[in-house]
C-alpha cells in the first residue's frame, strides 16, 4: 500500500534503465560534435614536423588553430577554412577569434586562449615567424606550436 514505484514489495526501488541510456546517448552526442568541430580544424595536407619530445596538447583552452601550408614554392595561411594570402591579413579574423573565445570561456578576458600554429615542415621558418606576428598583433600571447613526436 505504500507510494514511491518499484514493483517489488520489499520497499526496494526497481533501477531504470532506459533513462540513464537517454544519459549516456546524449552525452555520446555531445563528445561527438565537440570532436567532429576539432577535427575540421585540423589540415590533413600539412606534414607536421617531428619532435621526438612533443607532448600532447592540453584541449581544454579556447585556441585558434593557424594552419601554414607550403604548396609550389608559396605560403598558404589558412585560419577558420579561410585561406589568406599573407599573415598579417589574418590580424583582424584573430582578433575576433580571441574575443569571442574568450567570452565564450569566462565571460571575461581570458589569459589563458592561445593560438596553435600548424606549420609544414617544408615551409620556411620566416612563414612561422609571420603567422606568429599576426597572432601578436591580435593580441594573442599565448602560442604553441604543432608537432608529432614520431614518422
Amino acid at each position: 500500500m505504500a507510494g514511491g514505484g518499484g514493483g517489488t514489495e520489499s520497499g526496494e526501488p526497481e533501477f531504470q534503465v532506459a533513462p540513464m541510456i537517454d544519459v549516456l546517448l546524449t552525452i555520446l552526442v555531445f563528445f561527438m560534435t565537440i570532436t567532429s568541430a576539432q577535427v575540421l580544424k585540423v589540415d590533413k595536407t600539412i606534414q607536421l614536423p617531428v619532435a621526438k619530445d612533443a607532448q600532447k596538447k592540453d584541449n581544454s583552452r579556447a585556441e585558434a588553430i593557424v594552419n601554414v601550408r607550403w604548396k609550389n614554392k608559396q605560403a598558404q595561411f589558412v585560419f577558420n577554412d579561410r585561406v589568406f594570402p599573407n599573415a598579417p591579413a589574418m590580424v583582424e579574423p584573430l582578433k575576433t577569434a580571441r574575443i569571442t573565445g574568450e567570452k565564450k570561456v569566462t565571460g571575461t578576458a581570458n589569459p589563458t586562449f592561445r593560438a596553435v600554429i600548424r606549420g609544414d615542415r617544408d615551409v620556411p621558418a620566416l612563414y612561422v615567424s609571420q603567422a606568429m606576428n599576426a597572432c601578436g598583433e591580435a593580441g594573442i600571447t599565448d602560442i604553441s606550436f604543432s608537432a608529432v613526436n614520431k614518422e
